[in-house]
């Protein structure tokens, strides 16, 4: 006779978020012993999780918490956007977030080798991927620390995140402004000193082709370089792009309006997604492959 009734199936299932029958067999393997048949679920949930590892996640969300002179942003990888609209993704999302900011991680491979209740996070994120059924990953994750300010924003899709930060006190609300300017306009470096020179080398190599084949003479190229290279500069650092709610004025003298000696320190921007390469893969062959 099952040491165990419906009271327990429905208990193991609100302590583990597994299915019914799962928590049913759980409890047949493990003669109703509530602990071990957890143990069992995790087993089971491991080896669930490592058929989906495969699977190419980048729908999810960009997550981002701060406090006080500390900030995080952490890319959350799901395999769909449906389940990045769950509410236990969002709650999976929530816990990770509030775990990253109460440690001194310094890379997403710190925050995969700690430990999250009292539990390996490797473990932790298995059960999570057997619960919500759908490979997940903690794919990127950026910190910004500061004595000064930091300015944060998240779009409404949860799909952008931008962070930047100044040396200066009191400018949270500029550099707000500025994180909702950066997720817009899209910058790749915060300023021309954070240009690899052989970037700058190639736009010169670039503009120099697009100048000979518009017929411009051999003499009077180097002169015209230096004009194709500034406006390289403004359309690509944060610092000098027009301040997308006054064009009048550039990012960074937007900023030294408010505080003159203000200077931006960091910016970090993450799209979802971004660098991933999706597989499309067709339906009709995708359940021929289940059947086969």
């Amino acid at each position: 006779m099952a040491n165990f009734g419906p009271k327990d199936i429905k208990k193991l299932r609100e302590m583990t978020d597994a299915g019914m029958m799962d928590c049913k067999q759980a409890l047949a393997a493990t003669d109703g012993d509530m602990e071990k048949a957890q143990e069992w679920l995790r087993k089971k949930g491991l080896g669930a999780a490592a058929k989906k590892a495969d699977k190419v996640a980048a729908e999810g969300v960009i997550a981002i918490k701060s406090n006080g002179n500390k900030a995080i942003m952490v890319e959350i990888n799901s395999q769909t956007d449906f389940v990045a609209k769950n509410e236990k993704f969002q709650s999976f999302v929530n816990e990770v977030v509030e775990h990253v900011l109460n440690n001194d991680f310094d890379t997403v491979e710190d925050i995969a080798a700690s430990e999250i209740n009292g539990e390996p996070f490797s473990d932790y994120l298995a059960l999570q991927i057997a619960t919500i059924g759908e490979n997940l990953v903690v794919r990127r994750y950026a910190k910004v620390v500061t004595d000064g300010s930091i300015g944060s924003y998240v779009h409404a899709n949860s799909k952008v995140g931008v962070l930047v930060a100044s040396d200066a006190e009191g400018v949270e609300e500029q550099l707000k402004n500025i994180a909702m300017h950066a997720a817009a306009m899209r910058p790749t470096y915060i300023n021309e000193a954070a240009v690899p020179a052989d970037v700058i080398e190639k736009e010169k190599e670039i503009a120099r082709e697009q100048l000979i084949k518009e017929g411009k003479p051999e003499a009077i190229l180097e002169k015209i370089l230096p004009g194709k290279i500034n406006r390289f500069m403004q359309d690509n650092t944060l610092e000098n792009q027009k301040f997308v709610m006054d064009d009048k004025v550039s990012v960074a003298k937007y900023l030294a309006s408010e505080n003159k000696d203000a200077k931006l320190t960091e910016y970090v921007r993450f799209e979802l997604g971004e660098g991933i390469e999706k597989v499309e893969e067709d339906f009709a062959a995708e359940v021929a492959k289940q059947m086969a």
